[in-house]
């Protein structure tokens, strides 16, 4: 057994000393055998799971996810500690001196009135501080390991602000139409490149629409995945009912289903705002 006094509260303190010693000789073997690789999933996955308590407005579930989200950052920090890399410590140092740079407006002189402004000089003082010179290094800064919606929304964000975007949101919305009629034109020749590359860009295209419409891509599909779901409860509920089974069914047949069970959450959505 390690030496640890245990207590009824702790403190950030009290969780770097827990990972220290769930590391050590005398601590657990799982701990001891990860490495960054190994957990990057992990961080991921506690990520995401912190956004789903918000999503369910749920702030004692949200406490215990930013816990764990809290664990993988010091767990990560402790192990470049013991290459003496680097410390949470220098973790905390670094991202307050970044936030005080990036913020001249409250600790600097610098006027910022509105958020625009605020943004403005909050780009270029990124721009500045990473070596960014063109504005295509802004876009290469992009993390690749984001899902893709949100990769592809971000890029578009940061190339708006170099001048190169659409004029409004009907022509993102015009643009969908095109990119449908190439990808229709390439699944015609038959060419499997040229039809993940049409695809791609009228998937990219939808983000744009959705940037200028002021939506969320992902949050759009996430919401749309989560509505198919439901459809689909209702469709196999409705099908069982007769005892059919879906597979079983024409496309034609099972659509009519479908469309039931569209009329059914549609009329429960309508008795709900009554």
């Amino acid at each position: 057994m390690v030496d640890f006094q245990q207590k009824s509260n702790y403190s950030i303190d009290d969780l770097i000393d827990i990972v220290r010693l769930l590391r050590s000789e005398g601590g657990c073997p799982w701990d001891r055998e990860q490495t960054h690789e190994s957990i990057k999933s992990d961080f991921i996955e506690e990520t995401y799971e912190a956004i789903e308590a918000i999503d369910l407005n749920d702030t004692a579930l949200l406490r215990e996810e930013l816990g764990d989200v809290l664990l993988q950052v010091v767990f990560h920090c402790r192990i470049e500690e013991e290459t003496d890399s680097f410390r949470f410590d220098d973790v905390c140092d670094e991202v307050c001196k970044k936030l005080i740079i990036r913020h001249p407006h409250v600790f600097g002189d610098v006027s910022a009135d509105t958020t625009d402004q605020v943004l403005k000089n909050w780009d270029a003082i990124k721009m500045k501080t990473k070596g960014q010179e063109t504005y295509t290094d802004t876009l290469n800064s992009v993390a690749k390991s984001l899902p893709a919606l949100m990769r592809a929304q971000k890029i578009g964000k940061r190339a708006m602000r170099a001048g190169m975007d659409f004029r409004c949101a009907q022509d993102a919305i015009d643009c969908i139409s095109n990119e449908k009629a190439e990808l229709d034109a390439a699944v015609a020749s038959g060419n499997m490149q040229n039809i993940e590359e049409e695809l791609g860009d009228l998937l990219f295209s939808c983000v744009n629409a959705a940037r200028h419409l002021g939506v969320d891509a992902e949050l759009a599909l996430k919401t749309s995945t989560e509505k198919f779901i439901k459809r689909f409860s209702i469709t196999e509920e409705l099908t069982k009912a007769e005892d059919l089974d879906m597979k079983e069914l024409p496309i034609e047949e099972l659509d009519l289903y479908w469309n039931k069970a569209k009329s059914i959450i549609n009329n429960t959505e309508e008795n709900k705002n009554d």
